[in-house]
């Protein structure tokens, strides 16, 4: 299976909010690295911290936060894919934004994934500090 099939997967449990089919298309020491200076910034690893990530930005957003997928692209072992993400909380500005998610597959699953954001320092304000 190519690196953009393995992405596919993932952004089809995303959609339809299979954890478990999620979880499955990352490998056991898979790392997250959430850009920025917020309470969701940082490394995350493995699939249940991942998953446990993931649903940290439906819980701070009220199960506002929905990414949508505009484009992909993949060389090697890397896939680009251009995204836009909304949310909105209490208190601030609604988050809608465009960025690139980098995902490098390995062994058929996602290994590491990369996020850079449209405007980060307005994604930092969004979601807060501790």
């Amino acid at each position: 299976m190519s690196a953009i099939d393995v992405v596919g997967q993932y952004g089809a449990a995303m959609a339809a909010g299979d954890m478990a089919a999620l979880a499955a298309t990352f490998s056991p020491d898979a790392v997250w690295h959430q850009p920025g200076a917020n309470q969701v910034s940082g490394d995350h690893i493995g699939p249940d911290a991942i998953i446990a990530h993931l649903g940290r930005f439906m819980e701070l957003s009220g199960g506002t936060f929905a990414l949508e997928t505009e484009s992909a692209t993949e060389s090697g072992d890397l896939v680009s894919a251009t995204v836009r993400f909304r949310a909105q909380r209490e208190g601030q500005p609604d988050l809608d934004q465009h960025g690139v998610d980098v995902f490098r597959v390995a062994d058929g699953r996602i290994a590491e994934v990369w996020l850079i954001s449209e405007d980060q320092a307005a994604e930092d304000r969004f979601w807060g500090t501790v």
